[in-house]
């Protein structure tokens, strides 16, 4: 655990300035990692919540949440009660703060730069069973991690003035017409009216959605949707 907190260099992840202090983070996880008591969860979760990954008294979150999100849930694993739930607790806050206006992303190995809540939820889904097991508390955390919905494309065929594109949905797909976010080869294109057409069956990801006025061609297979609607919580 240590090794992988000091194998981060904190201080290149970007941030808002006067509002992000990068020298926080990695002191943070490592007296969060090993505290067996209220006040060394306290002493971490000052660090933390006070400009270390999230600013919780302006209600804002920074880039370098997303980056600590597995540390952060490893730790509520391995850890005692305190730090368990100052780690879930934070990742309460990072999940609901708004990100600053031009960081508001984090790019991922497989190209995408989702907005900070997706990436969020996409480690608290890695942990959806665990989380469950806490009881209400974890069950909460998952079900908001679940609005955070990613669908990856698989297939697509050309249906009427769109497009129907089979793939892996992660997350649950609201009702009605929804815009999504469209992430290829370092391209984001805001698509919309998107329709759920079949969802998951028996514990399956596979699902399927009506994608309109877009051509097959437009929807390459490897590109990821995101939901949209988070744009609208940048400060």
């Amino acid at each position: 655990m240590l090794e992988r907190i000091e194998a981060v260099d904190w201080g290149a992840v970007p941030g808002p300035p006067g509002w992000y202090e990068p020298e926080r983070v990695a002191p943070g996880l490592r007296i969060l990692a090993g505290a067996s008591s209220l006040v060394r969860a306290a002493e971490a979760g000052s660090l933390l919540g006070c400009g270390g990954i999230v600013h919780d008294h302006s209600g804002s979150v920074f880039p370098a949440a997303a980056i600590a999100a597995p540390l952060l849930l490893d730790i509520a694993r391995r850890g005692r009660p305190a730090a368990r739930d100052t780690a879930l607790g934070l990742l309460d806050e990072a999940l609901w703060f708004r990100p600053h206006a031009g960081y508001e992303r984090v790019a991922a190995p497989d190209g995408t730069a989702a907005r900070l809540c997706c990436a969020l939820a996409h480690h608290l889904r890695a942990h959806a069973d665990f989380l469950t097991g806490l009881g209400g508390r974890g069950r909460s955390l998952r079900a908001d991690a679940a609005a955070h919905w990613r669908f990856e494309i698989r297939e697509r065929v050309a249906d009427g003035d769109g497009t129907v594109a089979f793939g892996v949905l992660a997350g649950r797909f609201p009702e009605g017409a929804r815009p999504a976010e469209l992430h290829h080869d370092g391209d984001v294109t805001v698509l919309n009216g998107l329709t759920l057409e079949y969802p998951p069956e028996d514990a399956s990801p596979e699902a399927c959605l009506r994608i309109p006025a877009r051509h097959p061609d437009e929807l390459p297979p490897g590109a990821v949707l995101f939901r949209a609607e988070c744009g609208d919580g940048v400060r």
